[in-house]
């Protein structure tokens, strides 16, 4: 298997953690969103996508990082996507609410506009509003993942930990970069807290910090 990733993706990091936590053989080569290699051959005849990650395992060929986790758990057979109707059902759920509600508005609105030039609005009013009104909708995403979703767990889904949370976690921790302060949702600092105590969690996300740290005198718009 090979893994087409880069370490700063936050989509790739959950991907390499689970894959590093759980011992899973598999190579890995980088491609360097930096330089635009997504957008170029040979990658794009692999990932028409143009994005990161990709997992080729054979003649398969899967993108989504969602779904790159449940094909890895379930090819191994790890407990971290139970077998059992009903709580695979709940670890679905939680990834889906992660990928859509969630990550629309903390990522897409909030974050990256702020982060990426890219994604920035066309005018510094559209850009205003934009930050503004994801910032809103991202504390009231946040307050959900606090008192439902967490609440009195160690862990998305209950007290054992699943593929939910390194995609979660992954993911939650993308407001590192752009300094967001979690102290108001003490039940996401907690479970990170429990993710970043996992064996992998410094070394897969050094360039994550590293990159939060090149930064770090940039002025953001957070809560």
């Amino acid at each position: 298997m090979k893994l087409y990733m880069h370490p700063v993706s936050n989509t790739s990091r959950p991907v390499r953690l689970f894959i590093a936590e759980n011992k899973i053989p598999c190579d890995e080569q980088i491609i360097d969103l930096f330089t635009g290699e997504h957008y170029k051959e040979p990658y794009i005849s692999l990932n028409p996508n143009h994005m990161v990650p990709l997992l080729v395992d054979g003649d398969l060929r899967l993108t989504e990082s969602s779904a790159i986790l449940k094909y890895l758990a379930s090819k191994f057979d790890l407990p971290s996507y139970p077998k059992e109707l009903k709580k695979r059902a709940k670890v679905d759920e939680a990834m889906d609410w992660f990928n859509t509600q969630f990550y629309r508005d903390y990522g897409y609105g909030l974050a990256y506009p702020q982060m990426y030039p890219h994604h920035k609005r066309p005018t510094d009013a559209v850009q205003a509003g934009t930050i503004a009104w994801a910032k809103d909708l991202t504390q009231g995403w946040f307050k959900l993942l606090d008192e439902h979703w967490i609440a009195n767990k160690q862990y998305v889904c209950g007290d054992t930990i699943t593929i939910a949370d390194y995609f979660g976690a992954c993911l939650v921790t993308l407001g590192e970069v752009i300094r967001c302060n979690f102290a108001a949702y003490p039940n996401v600092a907690r479970w990170i807290g429990n993710m970043k105590k996992l064996d992998s969690w410094s070394r897969i996300n050094e360039a994550h910090y590293g990159f939060a740290n090149s930064v770090k005198e940039q002025s953001f718009h957070v809560f």
